[in-house]
């Protein structure tokens, strides 16, 4: 047997979504957690994704242009958090030039309660 036949879910056999955030796109289903750029929403309050742009809903496949109406995630928004710090370090020969700049970004964890096609 192939081993892509083994690990593959089954498709159409659950609910999930595409949906746009911080100029990303995810792929939701209920019940994921995920790290998303900074949302301006207290932890433990409820957030509504209205940008979806895909839904699967037992095999039938919506998809928007570019949005699908009418389609909306509801999130619990957990906790806010930084990432990891990344650093740059800049140099140029011969010129005494070194600089180094580090960058923590923002994010919000939020775990998906359900989608509303």
């Amino acid at each position: 047997m192939r081993l892509w036949l083994t690990i593959r879910p089954i498709a159409g056999k659950f609910m999930y979504a595409v949906l746009e955030t911080g100029s990303k796109q995810y792929r939701v289903a209920a019940g994921d957690t995920l790290e998303i750029e900074r949302l301006a929403v207290e932890a433990g309050k409820p957030f509504t994704f209205d940008r979806v742009l895909m839904v699967n809903s037992d095999g039938k496949v919506a998809v928007g242009t570019p949005t699908v109406s009418g389609a909306s995630v509801l999130a619990d928004v957990v906790a806010h958090k930084r990432g990891e710090h990344k650093l740059t370090f800049k140099m140029k020969r011969r010129k005494g030039y070194h600089k180094t700049i580090g960058h923590r970004q923002e994010l919000t964890v939020v775990k998906i309660k359900e989608i509303k096609a």
